[in-house]
């Protein structure tokens, strides 16, 4: 057997082994590979206010965020399939008036919980004004560049990385994890630990890698 021969049998065996065990994470690799907007090892949730699962797992999503390491930046993004795009503008136009910290939980517990229906503007701007705010300035901020700029990017986000279901999350543009991926939503957080831990893996390898050697003339 020569020498190439030996180097492409090694070569495949080492791909499929790799292939097998990333077949046993908990979470998948996504192909092709999507940039990140950060310098950080970047998680991005994609979620729906009205969605029952995003609900159930958003105390757990609060926590972990609490304790991200400095290298990982985390970062919601709510999906804008058919009529979900009503309560991603609520995010978006939200998060401008700084009011996330505030009402970002409240919104799902009124969903959810109260079972308000905020997408029914009527409601919503009823519903608003009983949390203290200014409904004249959310409806400007609603129709605001910004609000308008952040929705568009969300909704080119889902279409690059082929969102149709929530919750999903995807880290560094490379892994994606979801319930079905970490067996459970139960196990979602700790799959997305897993696909971060290799991500940072990879990061560390590329960075101790040498510089490749300048062309010869």
């Amino acid at each position: 057997m020569s020498l190439r021969t030996l180097t492409s049998l090694a070569a495949g065996l080492l791909l499929a082994a790799a292939g097998a065990a990333f077949a046993q994470m908990p979470f998948k690799v996504i192909s092709p590979a999507q940039p990140t907007d950060s310098d950080k090892i970047e998680v991005l949730e994609f979620f729906w206010y009205g969605c029952p699962h995003c609900f159930h797992i958003e105390p757990v999503v609060a926590a972990w965020e609490k304790g991200l390491p400095k290298d990982v930046a985390f970062k919601r993004v709510p999906g804008t399939l058919g009529n979900w795009e009503i309560l991603a503008k609520m995010f978006y136009t939200v998060q401008a008036m700084g009011l996330q910290d505030q009402l970002h939980t409240k919104i799902f517990e009124a969903i959810h919980k109260d079972r308000v229906n905020l997408s029914n503007t009527k409601i919503r701007d009823e519903w608003l004004a009983k949390q203290g705010v200014d409904v004249k300035k959310y409806n400007e901020v609603e129709k605001s560049f910004s609000v308008t700029t952040s929705l568009q990017r969300a909704k080119q986000l889902q279409e690059n990385y082929k969102v149709d279901g929530v919750p999903v999350f995807f880290v560094n543009g490379k892994f994606m994890a979801n319930g079905e991926s970490a067996g459970s939503y139960e196990r979602l957080m700790p799959a997305v630990d897993s696909a971060i831990a290799i991500a940072r893996r990879d990061r560390t390898a590329t960075a101790a890698a040498p510089a490749p050697a300048p062309a010869k003339r």
